[in-house]
């Protein structure tokens, strides 16, 4: 039987992001500014009003009273893991956002998107946190002009470079935009036509074995709110074109299984949860391993903000329910280990394993 080897940190991490069943079912609360946004809002004020004790309260009691369903949780390491750490479930891995949050503006009219490192942070500092893996977010169009895209491309392999140095999973959130003048938003009939197109080319182009990438996190490749029957407002009470079907979703989902060469799973982009719970079923069925879900399984505990009572009570039940409900809507989703890079648990090896192994490593 061939077997595929993985290094110690890649093997035992990806384990470690995973639950019984291998299969990824992980919370965010790395969000900064749209965090921000949700509470200002809540109170009346302004984004800039809110600071570090608001953001790390939020983080704190999302980490504290949903971590320990989830099969891991990512933080980021200014507001979530210094509150956060210490309340995070022993059953839940750990991932930590790399980014600073925000992009800058830059390419065509400024409109396209440049992800920047947050100074001050590694890899090596997620190491020593004791972190599983490394999540890297990343604003980026294949036909974005040529010196943005190699930027971001180059991003990309620095922080595969050092996860590899470090021996950590690399978790790739890519994440496409409009930015082109026919394109007035991501919600637009426009940008939904191109969006399958989008996501399958992000799909091959970071699959490549020198991005170092090790698990996939994508956009659900079509806009659901623009499929036959979804259209009529299902999920908003906002009528829009029909520009796909159903069967169209399914068969953007299997596309992007065939051509992963990694485990993917579904990411929310801040749908409802009664959209996200749709798209996590059809992508399982399709052979994604599983969900990294944020604003969707919790943003509706912010409007409570600042009462830390009402966030518990949201939390402890709706929150809960909420995963319960992705869990059912994953149970048909591919164990990582039986990703076609791996084949199965059985097939899968520490490289350089047998008695000199500690000489090697």
């Amino acid at each position: 039987m061939k077997k595929t080897e993985l290094t110690a940190g890649k093997l035992k991490g990806l384990k470690m992001l995973a639950d019984r069943e291998g299969k990824f079912r992980m919370l965010a609360i790395d969000q900064r500014g749209s965090l921000q946004r949700m509470l200002a809002r809540a109170v009346g004020k302004e984004k800039t009003e809110i600071g570090y004790k608001d953001l790390a309260l939020a983080k704190r009691l999302v980490t504290q009273y949903l971590s320990p369903y989830f099969s891991a949780t990512l933080m980021d390491p200014q507001f979530g893991v210094p509150e956060s750490l210490k309340y995070l479930a022993k059953t839940s891995g750990l991932l930590i956002a790399r980014e600073k949050s925000g992009t800058v503006a830059a390419g065509y009219n400024n409109r396209e998107k440049k992800t920047v490192l947050l100074d001050g942070w590694s890899v090596e500092k997620i190491k020593k946190t004791g972190a599983d893996a490394v999540k890297l977010l990343l604003y980026y169009r294949p036909d974005s002009t040529p010196e943005i895209k190699e930027y971001q491309e180059n991003i990309v392999r620095q922080v595969g470079e050092e996860c590899k140095k470090f021996d950590m999973p690399f978790v790739l959130e890519p994440v496409g935009y409009a930015f082109k003048d026919d394109e007035p938003s991501v919600d637009s009939a426009v940008y939904a036509k191109k969006k399958p197109d989008i996501v399958l080319k992000i799909t091959e182009e970071f699959s490549r074995e020198e991005y170092g990438v090790d698990i996939l996190k994508l956009e659900f490749p079509v806009n659901l709110k623009y499929v036959k029957g979804f259209n009529k407002g299902y999920f908003d009470g906002k009528e829009r074109e029909e520009v796909f079907t159903l069967k169209d979703a399914e068969e953007m989902c299997y596309e992007i299984t065939k051509r992963s060469r990694v485990p993917w799973v579904i990411l929310s982009a801040g749908v409802d949860i009664s959209e996200f719970v749709y798209n996590v079923e059809i992508a399982s069925k399709e052979g994604a391993s599983g969900f990294l879900a944020g604003r969707a399984v919790w943003k509706e505990f912010a409007k409570y903000f600042p009462g830390e009572a009402d966030m518990v009570a949201w939390l402890s039940t709706s929150g809960v329910e909420n995963y319960w409900r992705l869990y059912e809507a994953s149970k048909k989703a591919t164990p990582y280990f039986e990703n076609k890079q791996f084949g199965s648990f059985a097939s899968l090896d520490l490289k350089d394993s047998g008695e000199d192994w500690y000489k090697k490593y």
